[in-house]
C-alpha cells in the first residue's frame, strides 16, 4: 500500500460487473484505487484502465498480481476462470474479493478451500452482496435476536425481467437461485440438506427451451423449509423478496416501498430494472467493507466455505431439476478453520 494507506486493487474481468466495480472503486468508495485491470480482450482492458489514473492493463491475471502497487485482487471474470485466479492470488498471499460463484463446481471449490487452509489464514471474501443490503441486514438482525422465535419457513421470490439468449435451465439454479442458497444459510444459520425443484407449465412468454418459472424447495439441517420462486423472464422488472415465518411472528423484506405516485387512473411506484440497480448500495457497502477490513489486515464476510457450500447445494439443485426428485446435498463436514 502507499504511504497514505490506499489499497491498490487489481480488478480481473472488465465486463459489466468488473467495469462497474472499477467505477465503484474510482468514484464511490474510499481507501482504495484501481492499480490494474485484467481482461483477455486487451482493447477492452485498456479502455477500462484509461478511466483510472495510473492504472495498468493486463491480459494475464498472474502478471497483474505481480505488478508494483497491487495489494489486493477483485475477481469479476467468468466463473470457470476463478480457480486459477484464486490460486495465483494465494501464491502472492493477496486478499481477494471474488464474485460468485467461488468456482463453477464443488470439486474445484474444494481445491480452493484446501489451498486457503494451507496458507494458514483466510484470504477470500465471496461476493454474496445480499448480506450487505440494508433490508436483508435488518432481517438478519431480527432473526438473530430471537424476538420472533425459531424460523419455521422462509418464502423467497426472485424475478428477472428477461435473461440472455444463452441462459439455460441449469443457470436458473447456478446463477440465480444460488443467491437464495447463500441468503438462506446466512439468515437461518443452518446448512441446506436437500433440494427439490418443481416445474409448473412454463409461461407462454418464456423462450424455449427454458422452463420458466420454477419452484425450488430447500430442507435445512435445522428443520426449516425454504421455498424459492424463480421467474427468470417475468417481463416487468427485477424483484427479490423474502418472508420469514417464525414461531411468534413474521418479517418480510424486498417490497420496495419507496415513493408511491397517484396519476389519473393509476397509482404505484418503480420496479428496479435489474440486479445492478436493485443492489447498487449493497455492492457499494460490500466493497467498502472489504477494503476497510483488508486495510486492517483482516478478512470478513462470506468465506471460501460459504462459496463451497453454495456450489455443493447448486449441484444438488441441478440434479433435482433434471430428475424431479428430492436430492440430498453432498458436501464435506465444515472445517474448524472456518468456524
Amino acid at each position: 500500500m502507499t504511504q497514505q494507506g490506499t489499497l491498490g486493487v487489481a480488478v480481473i474481468g472488465t465486463g459489466k460487473m468488473g467495469a462497474d466495480h472499477v467505477r465503484r472503486i474510482n468514484e464511490v468508495i474510499s481507501g482504495a484505487r484501481v492499480a490494474a485491470v485484467v481482461d483477455i480482450d486487451e482493447a477492452r482492458a485498456k479502455a477500462v484502465a484509461d478511466t483510472a489514473d495510473g492504472c495498468q492493463a493486463f491480459t494475464d491475471p498472474a502478471a497483474a498480481m505481480a505488478a508494483p502497487g497491487v495489494d489486493a485482487v477483485l475477481i469479476a471474470s467468468p466463473g470457470p476462470a476463478h480457480e486459477a485466479a484464486l490460486l495465483s492470488a494465494f501464491e502472492h498471499d493477496l486478499p481477494v474479493l471474488c464474485e460468485k460463484p467461488l468456482t463453477p463446481d464443488s470439486a474445484s471449490a474444494l481445491r480452493v478451500l484446501e489451498a486457503e487452509q494451507k496458507l494458514g489464514h483466510r484470504r477470500v471474501q465471496v461476493g454474496f452482496m445480499r448480506r450487505y443490503d440494508t433490508e436483508f441486514m435488518k432481517l438478519k438482525a431480527l432473526l438473530a435476536g430471537g424476538e420472533l422465535g425459531r424460523p419455521l419457513l422462509l418464502h423467497c421470490r426472485h424475478r428477472n425481467a428477461s435473461v440472455h439468449s444463452y441462459f439455460t435451465n441449469e443457470m436458473m439454479i447456478t446463477d440465480s437461485v444460488v443467491h437464495e442458497m447463500d441468503q438462506s444459510r446466512w439468515l437461518l444459520e443452518q446448512e441446506i440438506a436437500a433440494v427439490t425443484v418443481l416445474k409448473p407449465t412454463p409461461s407462454s412468454l418464456s423462450p424455449e427451451p427454458l422452463s420458466d418459472p420454477q419452484l425450488v424447495v430447500f430442507e435445512t439441517t435445522g428443520g426449516a423449509i425454504v421455498n424459492v420462486e424463480i421467474f427468470a423472464t417475468c417481463g416487468f422488472g427485477y424483484q427479490v423478496q423474502a418472508e420469514a415465518v417464525c414461531e411468534r411472528g413474521t418479517a418480510r423484506v424486498g417490497d420496495a416501498h419507496g415513493m408511491l405516485v397517484n396519476r389519473p387512473g393509476t397509482w404505484g411506484g418503480e420496479i428496479a430494472p435489474d440486479f445492478v440497480a436493485r443492489f447498487e448500495e449493497a455492492y457499494d457497502r460490500e466493497v467498502q467493507a472489504w477494503v476497510n477490513a483488508t486495510r486492517r489486515g483482516e478478512v470478513e464476510g462470506p468465506s471460501t466455505w460459504d462459496g463451497y457450500a453454495a456450489t455443493a447445494v447448486s449441484e444438488a439443485g441441478v440434479r433435482a431439476q433434471a430428475t424431479g426428485r428430492r436430492t440430498a446435498v453432498e458436501m464435506i463436514e465444515r472445517p474448524a478453520f472456518y468456524s
